[in-house]
């Protein structure tokens, strides 16, 4: 568990006869399907200790992105409900949990937290319930609001409880749930956000040999975080489309679907990369397709990049071949590696997986190493891909997969946890009556 002074932990708060308000990230409904519950598995340890210690449970989390960024319309609707949460929740555990409904303002949400979720608190409060889960905090117009309205909605959700737990390490941003209202309630880390949080200290202090696998669609959301792992880790590969913009602008070559953006980024890394010689891994063999419908046959081939000619023009580079995770350098960079990084997925899903398995099983193959994978997409493919290997690594001691992948490079682009704006508030607030 978490070994620091600095941070609230829920074992100290007295939750006796509390209503305690908990944010989680159960962020893992698409159209109305839970397709992994393991994120909400991995907070059913600190919801049993509230209840243990007497405390009444109101749950809160956020789901997808309902809310439109140009327009600032939010669209309430089952795809984004945490419904099938609750479902979840009841059936698994046996509970009976209820969820308040409010007033719906016009395209633009829930205006705030209404005096009906009163009767509900009373349910709750007299054992006629086991728990409320408020609706999703992004249909509420101050969950990302400006600062005023998020004060505003902060204030409301600390007005409903008398302790707050954090327990959402994927839940990064600094949005009135997870940090405005830590300055109006006695504030604690959950048992989930202590452990993720220690386990970011392997990544910190990392058993060398040290890898780093990031693959994803845009450079400009991995790119802080991969000027860090570059300076920090004994080796770093790319994968996705930020690999693409990288051989692009390295080699010169032209690739259907790169943004200038992307390019900008991949110029300015290749500069800063070639300080570090030797330290970034390039895979050799990529996979052209001549479309986005799918691994249709006669329409993708797979190119040794080391033969390409400067400037030739590719079509969409959908995968890094298997053929990659063969290479004799490659192999001998994996297999005496004693701590590794994933946050990648290869391939663009759901058709071309060829470079994520031989990705996944490579590294299995080091039953050594410590192995983090970061969670998303990185866990939903390989428990999708290779479900066995998933279902190993659950229980493994030489595995772990983080709640939150996006979390983990925030927290090592800011070289320490403490940086997370959550955990900020909650140090910040440490002591609060």
């Amino acid at each position: 568990m978490l070994q620091t002074n600095d941070i609230p932990v829920i074992q100290d708060a007295d939750l006796r006869g509390k209503i305690v308000l908990v944010r989680v990230d159960h962020n893992v409904v698409k159209k109305g399907i839970i397709h992994d519950p393991y994120r909400i598995d991995a907070t059913i340890g600190t919801l049993y200790h509230i209840n243990a210690k007497g405390g009444k449970i109101i749950l809160m989390t956020h789901v997808g992105r309902p809310k439109d960024k140009k327009s600032g319309n939010i669209d309430i609707s089952f795809e984004s409900s945490i419904q099938p949460i609750v479902d979840y929740l009841q059936s698994k555990l046996h509970i009976t949990i209820k969820v308040p409904e409010f007033y719906q303002h016009e395209k633009k949400g829930y205006i705030g937290i209404e005096t009906s979720v009163n009767h509900l608190i009373r349910e709750l409060r007299e054992d006629k319930i086991d728990a409320v889960y408020l609706p999703n905090t992004r249909w509420f117009q101050g969950e990302e609001g400006n600062a005023e309205e998020a004060d505003r909605f902060a204030h409301q959700l600390a007005g409903l409880a008398d302790i707050y737990v954090n327990d959402a390490f994927g839940s990064w941003q600094a949005h009135a749930s997870t940090v405005g209202v830590a300055k109006y309630l006695p504030s604690y880390a959950g048992y989930l956000m202590q452990k993720e949080l220690a386990n970011l200290e392997r990544i910190y202090s990392p058993q060398s040999p040290f890898i780093a696998v990031v693959a994803g669609s845009k450079f400009d959301t991995k790119i802080d975080s991969l000027y860090t792992l570059l300076k920090q880790s004994d080796y770093l590969i790319l994968g996705g489309v930020i690999y693409n913009a990288y051989l692009c602008a390295k080699y010169g070559f032209k690739i259907k679907g790169i943004s200038d953006e992307d390019m900008e980024h991949a110029k300015k890394f290749v500069k800063f990369a070639s300080q570090y010689k030797g330290k970034l891994i390039e895979l050799p063999y990529i996979v052209e397709s001549d479309t986005l419908e799918g691994k249709i046959n006669g329409k993708n081939r797979i190119h040794n990049i080391y033969k390409l000619p400067a400037g030739k023009e590719l079509n969409y580079v959908l995968d890094v071949a298997a053929e990659s995770f063969k290479e004799e350098g490659v192999l001998e960079v994996f297999h005496n590696a004693k701590t590794i990084f994933v946050n990648a997925v290869m391939g663009f899903t759901p058709h071309f997986n060829e470079g994520t398995i031989a990705l996944d099983e490579l590294i299995d193959s080091n039953r050594e190493a410590i192995k983090l994978y970061g969670g998303g997409d990185t866990m939903q493919e390989l428990k999708r891909l290779l479900p066995g290997l998933y279902i190993v690594a659950l229980d493994s001691p030489k595995y772990y997969i983080f709640t939150g992948g996006g979390a983990v490079l925030k927290a090592i682009q800011e070289g320490t946890f403490k940086g997370l704006e959550p955990v900020k508030a909650l140090i910040k607030n440490r002591g609060k009556k």
